[in-house]
């Protein structure tokens, strides 16, 4: 009898641990107040890129790769948000962090991405705390405060929800 209830003293707890691990997940997804690191990077199109330029503008910052499945369902979305919200003041930027830059280029070209691309490191990730799954994208406002930060697959509808909050 003793060793049925530790069982379930176990089992409960492993459930609860279980569940908080989710909901620790989804609070990743949970308003910031940190200012977004700035950056300066060269695209893929050879242009300098950085952050502050951007500052008045909210911007979707995107890290993905080629080879991640979620990331490549994100990004026809984002390229329809960067059409459709761009004269609104809305700013996609893609990170990729594949190890080069021929299968970026390639993807880029062939999706017809019409906002900016380029290579992240490691010292990048680590600027926005650490990028250990693919993908994370965080919503920053024209303030340059991290508003939201997704990770991981995430329905596309809320990133534009949080988007289309932080243009009004």
């Amino acid at each position: 009898m003793k060793a049925k209830i530790i069982i379930s003293l176990i089992c409960a707890a492993a459930v609860l641990f279980a569940l908080g691990a989710c909901r620790s997940r989804q609070s990743t997804a949970g308003k910031s107040s940190a200012g977004a690191p700035d950056f300066t990077v060269t695209d893929i199109q050879g242009q300098k890129l950085s952050l502050s330029s951007y500052h008045g503008k909210v911007v979707l910052l995107d890290f993905w790769a080629t080879w991640c499945a979620p990331c490549l369902e994100e990004i026809p979305h984002f390229v329809d948000m960067q059409e459709k919200l761009g004269p609104q003041g809305f700013q996609a930027i893609g990170i990729s962090m594949d190890d080069g830059p021929k299968p970026v280029q390639q993807f880029y070209q062939e999706h017809k991405l019409n906002y900016p691309v380029a290579l992240g490191d490691s010292k990048l990730a680590e600027s926005f705390g650490g990028i250990l799954g693919l993908p994370v994208t965080f919503v920053i406002n024209r303030d340059g405060q991290i508003r939201k930060k997704f990770v991981g697959a995430t329905d596309p509808a809320r990133i534009e929800q949080e988007v289309v909050a932080a243009l009004k």
